[in-house]
C-alpha cells in the first residue's frame, strides 16, 4: 500500500520539478533524508520526473490528490536542500462523490506531525459519526472541518482537479477556504437537519467564532 508523498524541487526559475516517494508520507522525518549528499533520499524518491516546470499553485490543484498522497515536501536546492513538510488531509468522506477537496498543514517536527494526524483523524471521525446519526448534514460537517483546519492549524484548503485536460473542474463546487462573509452561519446551516437554533449553538460555542 505505501504512504505516498509528492516531492517538489524548486528550480532557479521558481518553478518546481515533481517526483514521487512511495513511503515518504509515513512521517515528517522523511524530509531529513533529503540532503545535498542524498537529494533523492538514497533512492526513496524516484529519479523519474512526474512533471517539470510546475508553478507552485498548480502543485495542489493539478498533482496533489488528497485521496492518494499523505504528504507534500517542498525542497529548495539553492538553500542547502532546505525541506518544508506538509501533512495532506482529505476533507471528504468516501461515498462515491468527487473526492478532490483537501488541505495541507505545515509540520515542522515529528511531534507536530503526529499531533496533526491524531487531531485530524479524531475530528473527522467524530464528524462522520454525527453524519451517520443524522445529527449533522455532510455539507455542514465539511464546512466545519475546513474552518477548523484553517483556524486551528493555519492550513491551506484546495480542490484537486488533476492535470487531465478532459476533467470537469466545474463538477465540484468547493466551500470557501475561510468564512469571511457576515452570513457564514446561514451558509453552514442551510441544510442542517436539527431542531437547534442559531442562538443555542452560538451560546455554547463562543470560542468557535469564524476567523
Amino acid at each position: 500500500m505505501g504512504h505516498r508523498a509528492l516531492v517538489a524541487y524548486r528550480r532557479p526559475d521558481r518553478l518546481y520539478d515533481l517526483r514521487y516517494s512511495h513511503w515518504g508520507g509515513e512521517n515528517a522525518a522523511f524530509g531529513r533524508q533529503i540532503t545535498p549528499e542524498t537529494p533523492l533520499a538514497s533512492g526513496s524518491v524516484t529519479a523519474d520526473l512526474l512533471a517539470d516546470s510546475v508553478a507552485r499553485d498548480r502543485i495542489l490543484t493539478d498533482f496533489l490528490d488528497p485521496c492518494i498522497h499523505e504528504a507534500l515536501y517542498l525542497v529548495d536546492p539553492d538553500a542547502d536542500y532546505d525541506v518544508t513538510a506538509y501533512r495532506v488531509c482529505w476533507l471528504e468522506w468516501g461515498d462515491g462523490r468527487n473526492g478532490g477537496r483537501g488541505a495541507i498543514i505545515a509540520v515542522e517536527s515529528d511531534a507536530a506531525d503526529r499531533r496533526v494526524r491524531t487531531w485530524f483523524r479524531a475530528t473527522k471521525t467524530a464528524l462522520g459519526d454525527l453524519i451517520e446519526m443524522g445529527a449533522l448534514s455532510r455539507r455542514a460537517a465539511q464546512a466545519y472541518l475546513e474552518s477548523r483546519v484553517c483556524a486551528d492549524e493555519d492550513g491551506t484548503v484546495y480542490t484537486y482537479v488533476g492535470d487531465d485536460p478532459e476533467s470537469d473542474a466545474t463538477a465540484y463546487t468547493p466551500t470557501p477556504d475561510r468564512w469571511l462573509e457576515d452570513d457564514w452561519w446561514q451558509d453552514v446551516t442551510d441544510d442542517w437537519e436539527t431542531s437547534e437554533t442559531d442562538d443555542d449553538w452560538e451560546t455554547g460555542n463562543d470560542t468557535d467564532d469564524p476567523p
